[in-house]
C-alpha cells in the first residue's frame, strides 16, 4: 500500500509526460537501497500507489526483486521509467542496468520539490548519517567509516540493554535524567553503559541518554561548527520510528515544532527524490524488462579480490615439505594432513 500524505498531493503529476502510452498510462519507480534497508516508490499516472520500507538482511539483490514481483501486476503494461539510489544500489543499478541517482541529490530533489523552504536536512540512515545545508548554496557533511550515531548504532544499544528498538524509544519517552553518553563508537558507549547498569540507572534514563548522545554526536561531529537554524528537516528511517530521538534533537537544537519537521514521508525520502529523478530521464522500459535485468543481477556470482595462492599445485606443496623434511631444515616438519 501507499502512504498517502498532504505533502505529497504538491508532486502529483498534472499534465502527462511524452512517454506515456496512448491511453495516457505511466509510472515512475524510485528504490533506494540503504546499508540495512530497501525502500520502493511506486507512481501509476501521476498517482504515488506503493511504497515499503523493509531490512534486507544483507540480501540486496533478492530484496529488490521480491519488492518489483510484487507491484508487477499493479504497474502492468504501462511504460516505466525508473532509478535506483542508497549506499547498496550502485552495484545493483549498474549490473541491473538500471539507472543510479546520487542519494544526496534524490534527496534534494525531495525536498526542493515538497518543502522547497527548507533550510538544513539532517538525516540517520542505517550505517550512515548525513547534515545538508541547503541555504547559501549545497553543502553536504556525511559520517565516515564509523557507523556510530546510526541505526545500526540504536540497534546495538538496544541489544545492551535487552531490549528491542521499540521498547528502547518508549522507555525513552519516561526519563527523568541524562547521562554523558559516547556515540561515535558502540564500544565507547558500552564502556559508559555498563557502569550505569552496573549501579543500577533506570534504563529510561539511559535509553534517552543515548539518543541524545546521537544527536549531539550528529551536529557537533558532522555540522562542524556551522549554524543549524532555519527550518530543519529530519528523514531517515531512525527519525520517523523513534520519538525519543525526535526530541533529543530538538532539544539539542532548541527547535519548536515550527521549524523542526519530521514528515510523514521521512523514511522513504530518497526513493521519493529517485522517482522523481528518473522522469527526467531519457530511458524507458517496461516492468517485465526492469524484473529481467534484476533478476539477471542476482545470478552474477561476485568476484572478491584475493591474493595469489603460495602453492600453483599439490606437487608443488609437496616438494615444499620433502624440503623441509631434509637433514638441513633446522630439525622441524610441517604436517603433511591439511
Amino acid at each position: 500500500m501507499a502512504d498517502q500524505h498532504p505533502s505529497l498531493a504538491l508532486w502529483q503529476t498534472m499534465d502527462t509526460p511524452a512517454y506515456a502510452d496512448a491511453d495516457g498510462r505511466f509510472a515512475a519507480i524510485g528504490i533506494d537501497i540503504g546499508s540495512t534497508t530497501a525502500k520502493l516508490v511506486v507512481f501509476c499516472d501521476g498517482k504515488l500507489v506503493y511504497s515499503c520500507y523493509e531490512r534486507h538482511f544483507s540480501q540486496v539483490r533478492p530484496k529488490t526483486l521480491e519488492l518489483l514481483l510484487r507491484v508487477r501486476d499493479m504497474v502492468g503494461d504501462r511504460p516505466v521509467k525508473a532509478a535506483i539510489s542508497g549506499s547498496a544500489g550502485f552495484g545493483m543499478a549498474d549490473a541491473a542496468g538500471i539507472p543510479f541517482v546520487q542519494e544526496v541529490f534524490a534527496t534534494g530533489e525531495t525536498v526542493r520539490a515538497l518543502e522547497p523552504d527548507t533550510s538544513v536536512v539532517i538525516e540517520l540512515g542505517g550505517e550512515d548519517a548525513k547534515v545538508i545545508f541547503f541555504k547559501g548554496g549545497m553543502d553536504e557533511r556525511m559520517n565516515g567509516t564509523c557507523a556510530g550515531g546510526t541505526g545500526a548504532f540504536i540497534d546495538q544499544m538496544a541489544t545492551l540493554l535487552d531490549v528491542t528498538t521499540e521498547q528502547l524509544d518508549e522507555l525513552s519517552l519516561h526519563h527523568t535524567r541524562i547521562y554523558p553518553i559516547a556515540s561515535r563508537c558502540g564500544v565507547f558507549a558500552k564502556t559508559d553503559i555498563q557502569p550505569l547498569l552496573n549501579q543500577g540507572a533506570a534504563k529510561e534514563n539511559i535509553a534517552a541518554s543515548i539518543f541524545a548522545a546521537v544527536a549531539s554526536q550528529t551536529i557537533a561531529g558532522l555540522a562542524q561548527g556551522r549554524k543549524i537554524e532555519g527550518k530543519v528537516m529530519f528523514l531517515g528511517g531512525p527519525l520517523y520510528y523513534c520519538k525519543g530521538l525526535r526530541a533529543a534533537f530538538k532539544q539539542a537544537l532548541d527547535l519548536n515544532d515550527e521549524y523542526a519537521v519530521f514528515p510523514e514521508y521521512g523514511r522513504l525520502s530518497v526513493a521519493l527524490g529517485a522517482a522523481h529523478y528518473a522522469t527526467g530521464l531519457s530511458e524507458i522500459t517496461s516492468m517485465d524488462a526492469l524484473i529481467a535485468g534484476v533478476e539477471a543481477s542476482t545470478k552474477i556470482k561476485l568476484e572478491a579480490a584475493h591474493t595469489e595462492p603460495l602453492f600453483a599445485s599439490e606437487e608443488e606443496y609437496e616438494d615444499f615439505c620433502n624440503r623441509l623434511q631434509s637433514p638441513c631444515a633446522s630439525g622441524f616438519a610441517l604436517p603433511r594432513d591439511r
